[in-house]
């Protein structure tokens, strides 16, 4: 077998299998596809996920499934402002009995985390998070402990509650790799959620190991990413900061701040993991433009002028993909496959 066959096979079992733990998930959650998709696809990048939905949605459950299907442990840690970092990251406890000091290690050290309503704790506690996401690694008493891996940090928020709450910077909000936005079911999905409730719980199979799940995230590295369409993807970003350039220079005045340098490499990262759920061996400009709004909506940030008018992000983003233009079909080269 040539290398290239092995890397056709990889992707092929790669597939079948994410494909395989994707249906297994949708036994127990339903009319939320998207979301399951981009859930996988940010596990695959090894990326984190900021979910914004009205309680109900099954966001908890979402991440639950996963853990249960994929064979991780799972850890919740339900956000609120008494909390302190050492609630989330573990901490040093004298044992009277020993005469020393044992480390106690937090909910965070998990395949999965659930934050829920993250924007509940305080700014300090926030931060322990965020770090955490980002160095993979904590440290306590002078001793550095690595969490798991895989590692997917999964926070929701609640966007009809502002009491009480503490809302995420910016740029900690750029550390999540997507910002979710979570829509109610339709009417037929959600007749289907009352009727699977008055049912017994269905229980899952874990299709999928870690180590199987490693391996695919190999094998999403093998997708070929064209430099056009890695062009494409930096000038959506690019738009977000200089929509003049583009012929947008109506926009200029509702963005105070673009997306940072960490926009186009997630969603170039991000696309990768999902050509390779779709089948595909290259990313596309339609896989680029697919995830454009949930890797780039949470790093801009709007004007006061857009504030008072009621502007979007999303509706800004919008103008951006119609604007800028994607590259056509076939710019991967055979080879690539």
């Amino acid at each position: 077998m040539t290398e290239m066959d092995a890397i056709h096979r990889s992707r092929a079992q790669a597939r079948a299998g994410l494909q395989e733990a994707l249906g297994e998930i949708k036994r127990v959650i339903v009319g939320q596809d998207a979301m399951l998709e981009r859930v996988l696809v940010s596990l695959l990048a090894g990326g984190h996920v900021l979910l914004e939905g009205v309680p109900g949605l099954a966001k908890t459950l979402t991440l639950k499934t996963l853990a249960a299907v994929l064979g991780g442990s799972f850890g919740r840690i339900q956000f609120t402002p008494d909390l302190v970092p050492a609630d989330l990251v573990g901490t040093r406890i004298w044992r009277p009995d020993t005469g020393r000091f044992d480390t106690e290690l937090g909910p965070v050290f998990h395949n999965f985390v659930l934050a829920d309503e993250i924007n509940r704790a305080p700014a300090k506690v926030q931060s322990a998070l965020l770090e955490v996401m980002q160095e993979r690694q904590v440290t306590i008493g002078g001793t550095t402990y690595q969490v798991p891996h895989p590692f997917i940090v999964m926070a929701t928020q609640n966007p009809i509650e502002s009491e009480g709450t503490y809302p995420l910077p910016e740029a900690q909000v750029d550390r999540f790799l997507m910002k979710i936005l979570v829509d109610y079911p339709t009417p037929g999905e959600e007749a289907a959620v009352v009727g699977r409730s008055l049912q017994p719980t269905v229980s899952v199979r874990e299709c999928l190991s870690l180590e199987d799940l490693e391996r695919h995230s190999h094998a999403t590295a093998s997708i070929a990413a064209d430099r056009n369409v890695i062009a494409y993807a930096v000038a959506l970003a690019d738009a977000t900061r200089h929509p003049q350039d583009h012929g947008l220079a109506e926009l200029a005045p509702l963005i105070e701040f673009g997306a940072s340098p960490r926009g186009p490499i997630g969603l170039v990262q991000a696309a990768r993991a999902l050509a390779l759920l779709r089948g595909r061996s290259h990313v596309t400009g339609e896989d680029i433009r697919d995830l454009a709004r949930d890797v780039l909506r949470h790093r801009i940030v709007l004007s006061y002028d857009a504030l008072s008018e009621g502007v979007t992000v999303d509706s800004l983003l919008e103008r951006i993909l119609a604007a800028v233009p994607a590259p056509g079909a076939g710019l991967i080269s055979a080879a690539a496959g």
